[in-house]
């Protein structure tokens, strides 16, 4: 067993590392031939290691090389910040006293959090103190210009589980730093989540299941329907998007304004969507189950329905490791709003350094306290179909404050979809942003159609040619998204940027 752990482990490290040599410079996307070089090589040697030790090492060299890619001046701060954490939840386990415990907690969290404001949010606090510095006489502060590390967001918040959990009880320490490491660097899942809780992935992580046949066609399917929502939807809308929001909304047509936001509206749903489903697929592929992070959102009824269903990852994370702890609606009706705008406050600032973010938080803080007061309640009395569209516009004009970069446009753009511009300028709408965006929303509003179904109950009649059919189905729609990706120019996810 030894042997064989050993052999697999040198293999993974000679294959991993020379994928790594010959296409470091090269960007890390999970359609493009370096990473699918690398994936195939990782799968290769997972096949060869026998054991829990050989599979746990062979994943924890692919994802550290994976992050090196991409991201090598953050990985050893990421490993020492990791380190850390570890031995703070050693600490925490064999301490009794609650006081010390939280301090342990508090300790890991402030480190944590630290980590995150240095890199992300340092320059946003320079450029504000800076506006207001003439008033108190103030010298100007020079940025920092630090790199945003990609997923610096997602990981934070992962290793802030993993403290809490053992703070509470609910798990035990990782018998294995490198357990805990991979837990962390988990290559799939790391650049844009979903983000993970560490009781749910703990027996995965210390346990990995051996590669089989139905968990590759699964995770294969799965991983071409995110392509093709990343390349084939959420591109094409997402250009025409960028356009609009590119242009001074000054210009723009009540109808042009529309048809960007909506373009948005389908962009931001496939693309981050479509990286889920690909981290999901490639995860079942090797033997991991991820939670699911979407659940059909634009059908929600209300707010409250739509952040159910949105992202639901960080949902969950706000509750279990915010809202909860802030009392949650425990404590009166007042307190709950102020929970639910501090939650989402803060939730908008996890998206971004930007004042944008964090209005949309407020935003989405309002609404959901009135959906509290009221509005929940009214929606429910209306036809399904009305409820829809009325929560659908609401989530739209939140967008619009996300994707605004200043408070003047947003002011100009809201204008514009009033049909308030002070000028027009005729934007020409491409033939294939028309038929992409008929066919986002279609697929958005998907589950409210009775096609699926009717889809449902076909693949029950006809369940002798499901699976094959769906592998095919599979093969087809990735070859698809892997040649539109060769032929058109990159779009970044847009999470990346978080």
């Amino acid at each position: 067993m030894r042997k064989a752990a050993g052999y697999a482990l040198n293999l993974a490290s000679i294959l991993l590392c020379s994928a790594a040599f010959q296409f470091g410079n090269l960007s890390m996307l999970f359609y493009e031939p370096p990473f699918l070089l690398f994936f195939l090589t990782v799968f290769a040697v997972l096949l060869l290691a026998r054991g829990n030790f050989a599979r746990s090492w062979v994943l924890l060299i692919a994802s550290l090389l994976f992050y090196l890619w991409g991201e090598p001046l953050f990985v050893p701060v990421l490993l020492i910040s990791a380190g850390i954490d570890y031995a703070l939840s050693l600490r925490m386990s064999r301490q009794s006293n609650r006081s010390a415990r939280r301090w342990m907690l508090a300790t890991g969290v402030a480190a944590n959090l630290a980590m995150l404001i240095v890199y992300k949010y340092a320059d946003f606090v320079v450029e504000n103190f800076n506006l207001i510095a003439p008033v108190f006489r103030a010298p100007q502060l020079p940025l920092l210009h630090i790199a945003l590390p990609i997923g610096i967001s997602f990981v934070v918040f992962e290793k802030i589980t993993y403290l809490a959990d053992i703070f509470r009880g609910r798990s035990k320490p990782s018998a294995r730093f490198s357990d805990y490491c991979l837990f962390v660097l988990f290559f799939p899942k790391l650049l844009a989540g979903p983000i993970l809780q560490f009781h749910d992935m703990r027996e995965q992580i210390e346990k990995p299941r051996p590669i089989v046949s139905h968990d590759v066609q699964a995770g294969f399917v799965r991983l071409a329907i995110g392509m093709a929502r990343k390349v084939l939807i959420a591109d094409p809308v997402g250009s025409f998007a960028n356009e609009v929001f590119a242009a001074d909304p000054n210009t723009l047509g009540m109808s042009t304004a529309w048809v960007g936001l909506a373009c948005f509206t389908v962009q931001i749903y496939f693309d981050f969507a479509g990286y889920s489903d690909m981290a999901i697929g490639l995860a079942r592929i090797v033997g991991f189950r991820l939670n699911e992070n979407f659940d059909a959102p634009y059908t929600a009824q209300s707010i409250t329905d739509f952040w159910r269903r949105w992202h639901m990852s960080l949902t969950s994370w706000i509750r279990d490791y915010l809202y909860v702890p802030l009392g949650g609606d425990r404590c009166g009706m007042l307190r709950t709003s102020v929970n639910l705008w501090t939650c989402f406050l803060l939730s908008g600032l996890w998206h971004g350094a930007g004042w944008n973010f964090i209005l949309w938080g407020a935003y989405n803080g309002m609404f959901l306290t009135l959906d509290r007061l009221f509005l929940r309640k009214a929606l429910a009395q209306i036809p399904l179909i009305l409820s829809n569209a009325i929560t659908l516009l609401i989530v739209m004009v939140g967008w619009a404050i996300f994707r605004s970069a200043s408070y003047q446009q947003l002011i100009s753009f809201l204008s514009a979809l009033g049909g308030l511009a002070p000028e027009k300028v005729a934007f020409d709408v491409p033939a294939e942003v028309v038929f992409t965006l008929t066919l986002g929303m279609f697929l958005s509003l998907f589950p409210t159609t009775g096609v699926q179904t009717a889809l449902r109950a076909a693949r029950r009649k006809f369940e002798w040619a499901g699976m094959s059919s769906i592998t095919i189905a599979g093969v087809l729609l990735f070859m698809i998204a892997a040649a539109r990706a060769m032929a058109v120019p990159f779009q970044p996810f847009i999470y990346f940027r978080f």
